[in-house]
């Protein structure tokens, strides 16, 4: 990373610790709700840090929240996600994921690490008296997946109060498709409300060789198929951002037994709250047609998380900060697609922001989220923590509530 900005070149020599931090927690994954370990080695590295208070199991049992606080002045959050997913790694590495069935295949050690490193860039200006406000550092357990009440780790951390008072909110996430030293930002909605559907077609079932005898589902789901794949493409304005995409189909027992159930399990993303419930009703509408065709069924919807909105005053502090840091840094302006963030429930309460930033390793090879060759160039570790240090300085020294213009902000937007 070049320039010669004091805060890049503070990072720039923390970037051995991020390694370290990030390749330790790449070796020792832990799924949604299960990051034992790895918040326990955070709880452990931010009491090491000094200066921060340091708080686990607040709404999730491996939570991990440390504060900094100096005074009167804003609250900032940064956050943090730090679960895997259930991926069987194939890099071939020296700090390969040693969890069978399990990788960071999304960047969340990358996060962790950054956020660490800057928890100790801003310990060191607390203790000095440079800042006045409060930080907190939210390492948050569960974004990839929900439990059985269908929450993930960001409700959770709401719902127990975490954000309570917080006047803005920060995150980044690993970019694939951009390489260190690129950022990619958008105001407004920026990644999609997901929602999972389940439906089940009903019929009678029978004997292969006499289907006149009984109603078949099998058969009905053919025009079911159609009627489905046809709603975002003549249903949905194409200026809309929507997806309906099918992931399972079950059915059967046997070659010559015709079944009485066929269960479709799929995804439905969208960026707007009206596109969002047309989806759903006309999935609705497509199901209907086994009536015609003597069957019946059953349809299951379970709302995810909301669109990911990007405050545009959060979103300034990021490209103030990052034309201060190095002016070379490139910036692109659009959504980042149709993928879901968790940090969504947070944006849809209080003024946040998320950034996407570079990571492609130089090799050429394509290392899309949530494959087995995920990786990342590790260069970009101090630009992230640089940017999220930078951020959250200027926004305790402005001293302004973004909370008191965000309103405006989101009234634009239409949402």
């Amino acid at each position: 990373m070049s320039g010669n900005h004091p805060i890049i070149e503070e990072a720039n020599g923390l970037l051995s610790q991020l390694i370290e931090w990030r390749r330790n927690f790449h070796q020792y994954p832990e799924l949604s709700f299960q990051e034992f370990r790895t918040s326990r080695y955070i709880a452990e590295t931010l009491e090491k840090i000094g200066g921060i208070k340091v708080d686990r199991g607040i709404g999730t049992e491996t939570s991990v929240i440390g504060t900094l606080t100096n005074g009167e002045g804003p609250v900032i959050a940064i956050r943090a996600d730090i679960d895997a997913l259930p991926i069987q790694e194939e890099n071939e590495i020296g700090y390969r994921s040693r969890h069978e069935g399990v990788m960071h295949a999304c960047g969340h050690d990358a996060h962790t690490a950054i956020l660490l490193g800057v928890a100790r860039m801003l310990a060191v200006r607390f203790e000095r008296r440079e800042l006045t406000g409060t930080v907190k550092f939210v390492f948050q357990p569960a974004e990839e997946s929900t439990d059985g009440t269908g929450l993930s780790g960001s409700p959770y951390l709401m719902e127990a109060g975490v954000y309570d008072n917080v006047d803005a909110a920060m995150a980044l996430h690993m970019c694939p498709w951009l390489s260190a030293g690129e950022a990619q930002i958008n105001d407004g909605p920026s990644m999609a409300n997901v929602d999972v559907f389940v439906a089940r077609i009903f019929g009678t079932g029978g004997h292969g060789a006499y289907p006149e005898l009984g109603t078949d589902p099998a058969w009905m789901l053919g025009p079911v198929l159609q009627a489905l794949h046809g709603i975002v493409a003549r249903k949905i304005s194409a200026l809309e951002a929507a997806v309906i995409s099918i992931g399972q189909i079950h059915a059967g027992t046997a070659s010559n037994i015709l079944p009485t159930e066929v269960m479709i399990e799929g995804t439905i993303r969208s960026y707007d709250t009206a596109i969002r419930d047309l989806l759903a009703m006309e999935l609705q509408k497509a199901l209907n047609v086994v009536h015609s065709l003597d069957g019946s069924y059953s349809l299951e919807i379970q709302r995810g998380e909301p669109a990911l909105f990007n405050n545009p005053i959060v979103n300034e502090r990021f490209i103030q900060a990052i034309h201060e840091l190095d002016p070379e840094w490139r910036i692109i302006k659009k959504p980042f697609g149709m993928g879901g963030e968790d940090f969504g429930f947070v944006t849809q309460q209080l003024p946040g922001a998320m950034f996407f930033l570079g990571c492609a390793p130089s090799d050429g090879v394509q290392r899309d989220l949530h494959t087995p060759i995920f990786e990342i160039d590790e260069n970009c570790l101090p630009i992230g923590t640089a940017i999220l240090a930078q951020s959250a300085i200027d926004f305790l020294k402005d001293g302004i509530s973004v909370r008191n213009q965000t309103k405006l902000e989101v009234d634009a937007y239409g949402s």
